[in-house]
């Protein structure tokens, strides 16, 4: 069982950056594909980013451009720096790791983009 812990949210002026982090734990970390995901209010959880345990990568359209996916097998961590941030990313940003059966879920960290 893969345990996932985000940090790095917090509240950001409009065109700023964030860096959030989410740290695996319990179980194989490289044979998953890590992604992030968001969920605003009132609004479904929606796919950011993901990136692929083959080295490939996803982005929402939103967001190319601006946020960047990365992961580091070495530490179990994957990584979303955001920049050029807008009152529209503002949600509670989750960390997923999906594999052949399974499918973990961090617990979220808010992002709140001020105008």
């Amino acid at each position: 069982q893969v345990q996932l812990v985000e940090s790095g949210g917090g509240l950001v002026q409009a065109g700023g950056s964030l860096r959030l982090s989410c740290a695996a734990s319990g179980g194989t970390f490289s044979n998953l594909h890590m992604g992030w995901y968001r969920q605003a209010p009132g609004k479904e959880r929606e796919v950011v980013a993901t990136k692929f345990s083959s080295g490939g990568i996803y982005y929402a359209d939103s967001v190319k451009g601006r946020f960047t996916i990365s992961r580091n097998n070495a530490y179990n961590t994957v990584y979303l720096q955001m920049n050029s941030l807008k009152p529209e990313d503002t949600a509670i940003y989750y960390c997923n790791g999906r594999g052949p059966r399974v499918d973990y879920w961090g617990q979220g960290t808010q992002v709140t983009v001020s105008s």
